[in-house]
């Protein structure tokens, strides 16, 4: 499934104003993750991964032009193989995004680094979506996720989440010149009410637990008891002859 619409949403003010920020917050975060294999999932129209300096940084969709054509939820990838994953709005986008997680959390890494890009159903883009006239196409018609149903979602997978921002507070005007207008919202929204920007990046670090070595505690009397009926009966000693 390709999204519909998004390469000409791109070029709309509302689509620079998005990216702009997601853009900007991506080259702050990235330009200090190391390794030697990055991928960048989806929206093959930006190279999110531009700020970062691992060696092989491929971008990868399931239409033709991209640096590698394949479905998400089947990664051709080799299982702990990448270093970084970002995912710039995929998981509201396409079918079944708990899959492509498990996919993701498989091929990277341990200690291996997740970056999502994704709309903000507790904002006022979120909320223009279910007010007449209910505009369509693209970003209106994805399955926004929140940022808590996120964290579950990791936790279940062992990544630990690490950070994550809040931007893009304006409403959602459709002309430069009202978004501009708009702002001021942007110290207001980080000081009053972050939860509501249009659009969140969430970091999130791939862990692996270790096992613990369960040592029985011989002190305890029953266990001791059952170690003394198990030790060998010494042999006495033949008398000298």
């Amino acid at each position: 499934m390709s999204i519909q619409g998004v390469e000409k949403w791109l070029q709309t003010p509302q689509g620079r104003y998005v990216m702009d920020w997601e853009q900007a917050r991506l080259d702050e975060a990235l330009a200090d993750v190391f390794g030697f294999f990055a991928l960048q999932l989806g929206m093959p129209e930006r190279d999110f991964l531009r700020a970062n300096r691992i060696p092989t940084r491929l971008i990868l969709g399931d239409t033709p032009g991209t640096d590698l054509c394949c479905d998400f939820a089947q990664l051709p990838i080799a299982s702990q193989s990448v270093d970084l994953v970002v995912l710039p709005h995929v998981l509201e986008f396409y079918p079944d995004p708990h899959q492509i997680l498990r996919e993701v959390e498989r091929i990277l890494i341990p200690e291996g680094r997740l970056f999502i890009l994704g709309f903000n159903p507790f904002s006022l883009w979120g909320l223009r979506r279910k007010l007449p006239p209910r505009p369509r196409g693209y970003p209106w018609d994805g399955h926004y996720l929140s940022i808590l149903r996120l964290k579950d979602w990791l936790n279940l997978l062992n990544f630990e989440l690490d950070r994550g921002a809040f931007g893009a507070y304006a409403p959602p005007c459709k002309t430069a010149r009202w978004l501009r207008r708009w702002r001021f919202m942007e110290l207001a929204g980080d000081r009053w009410w972050g939860f509501a920007g249009s659009v969140y990046m969430i970091r999130a670090i791939k862990r692996i637990h270790g096992m613990r070595l369960i040592v029985p505690n011989w002190r305890h009397p029953r266990l001791r008891a059952k170690t003394k009926a198990l030790t060998p009966i010494a042999r006495k000693e033949e008398p000298d002859v």
